[in-house]
């Protein structure tokens, strides 16, 4: 589904006159909750928690493109879902005073389609392409040119007469995020100048934005409240923001008032997210490693389907969680629970399994 330039929408609480106004292109619905991350955001590099080395870098360099009056090398930022990539890239485009046009690698199913962003944007413009791994072969080749000499060849006509016209292309910061890396191909990854990974967040850098956000929504957490909210939060500031609007309604609801460590802690008890940061699901796999399957191995497809999941979403999105916590791990026969698993469901665990695995 291709996606009219120049229809979007604008970031609230930029001034529609405003030159570094940022305006989106998404074919994706935005929802209450899109807001609420929307205005969660921070604006500036200086505000943003935890990355530092990668902050640190990307505004040595947005610094020195702004002295050379030139635009920002192409950009790539991977990492897990929820730390920060698309934050990263509207600050981006605010430190430098650029407009900035969204869309996502799905959204983008021709060439015609990359073709009418590209035509449509202003000198020094942010160009931000979520999910840039599920972008298509043609699409993906039709970046090459665009990206390193700011052309855009167009083929005219079919067959015996068909010509090929080249487009110069305004002066643009290309900005990819991607959750996986490695499905990017070597071309496309190469073009890109500056490419940084950011990382899971610590409980205090989480306790410190659970705290910000607080003070936008304008909601009193205290600092025990607010540690309570980030210990769960499985290091990512979006469940974190997640977790402090629900922590938010469940206070509200029972006339509570100021969310302390004891309302955080019952609120996330009746969401099932225990201290490790799993909920009802994760337990449930576990548990069923355990129980069914004597702690494994089990292969992933006879996993799915004692879980009644899908091979994607158990390996996609159950799975990287529990393997960084240890209470999981794969081997060649298939997944094994650790003795953490056991001791984290409160099961003995049995008899020479270290020994085994």
């Amino acid at each position: 589904m291709s996606v009219e330039p120049g229809k979007g929408i604008r970031t609230p609480g930029i001034d529609d006159d405003d030159e570094t106004e940022v305006v989106i292109h998404d074919a994706r619905a935005v929802g209450a909750d899109d807001d609420f991350d929307q205005s969660l955001r921070p604006p500036k590099l200086e505000d943003f928690v935890n990355q530092v080395q990668v902050t640190e870098q990307l505004g040595i360099f947005i610094e020195a493109a702004r002295r050379r009056e030139e635009p920002l090398d192409h950009v790539l930022l991977a990492g897990p879902p929820g730390l920060g990539k698309t934050s990263l890239a509207h600050i981006i485009a605010t430190e430098l005073a650029a407009p900035m046009v969204q869309t996502a690698g799905p959204a983008l199913e021709r060439k015609a389609d990359i073709a009418a962003f590209l035509t449509s944007l202003e000198p020094g413009s942010v160009f931000f392409i979520d999910e840039i791994h599920r972008l298509g072969r043609a699409v993906e080749e039709t970046l090459y040119p665009a990206m390193e000499d700011r052309r855009l060849p167009v083929v005219l006509g079919q067959g015996a007469g068909a010509r090929t016209v080249t487009l110069d292309l305004p002066p643009f910061t290309l900005i990819g995020a991607t959750t996986r890396t490695g499905l990017l191909t070597t071309p496309l990854r190469d073009r890109f100048g500056v490419c940084h990974r950011l990382e899971h967040y610590d409980a205090s850098d989480l306790r410190q934005i659970v705290l910000r956000s607080a003070g936008i929504l304008g909601i009193e957490v205290s600092p025990e409240g607010a540690e309570e909210i980030a210990s769960r939060a499985r290091g990512t500031p979006r469940v974190a923001n997640r977790l402090l609007r629900r922590v938010r309604d469940f206070a509200e609801v029972k006339d509570r008032g100021a969310i302390d460590a004891e309302i955080a802690s019952e609120a996330l008890e009746m969401l099932e997210v225990d201290r490790a940061g799993l909920d009802r699901h994760d337990r449930q796999l576990l548990k069923l490693i355990a129980s069914k399957f004597a702690g494994g191995p089990v292969g992933l497809s006879t996993l799915a389907v004692a879980i009644g999941e899908e091979a994607d979403t158990v390996e996609d999105v159950f799975e990287p969680y529990l393997l960084q916590q240890g209470l999981l791990k794969r081997t060649p026969r298939g997944r094994v629970l650790t003795e953490r698993g056991y001791e984290h469901l409160g099961l003995p665990v049995p008899e020479g399994m270290a020994s085994l695995f």
